[in-house]
């Protein structure tokens, strides 16, 4: 079965493109990872069309975790996790960069939406020193 997909939802294509590179060298080309960074023309902020594009781009058998950064993002994916809900959709309270990179792990290993979703998390509780 296919890894747990993980889509990174930023203001920033910058940030979450160089995120989505990251993952891909640590974690597993396996694990697909979609970016939905930027507004419609580019610049920062979030366009709900592109987080529905990274939704189905990084859909797996398995699922997928979306991590937001903050503010509108997270209030975006929520409202458009509550238009099209799916039981293998889950929105993560994570830090963006510690969080993700516990997603990528974690899914390469073949782990659940569950176990992935929950990795991401208790990223939060890590400390650095």
């Amino acid at each position: 079965m296919s890894p747990v997909g993980i889509v990174l939802v930023s203001h920033s294509p910058k940030l979450a493109e160089g995120l989505a590179e990251m993952l891909g060298q640590i974690g597993s080309d396996e694990v697909p990872v979609a970016v939905a960074a930027g507004n419609s023309v580019g610049g920062l902020g979030t366009d709900p069309a592109k987080v529905t594009a990274a939704i189905q781009r990084a859909e797996a058998g398995q699922g997928i975790v979306i991590i937001p950064d903050l503010g509108s993002s997270v209030l975006t994916v929520r409202a458009l996790l509550e238009q099209a809900p799916g039981n293998q959709r889950v929105l993560v309270d994570a830090p963006f960069v510690e969080g993700a990179v516990a997603a990528a792990v974690t899914a390469a290993s073949g782990a659940s939406l569950h176990e992935v979703a929950e990795a991401a998390r208790a990223a939060r509780d890590v400390a650095k020193l």
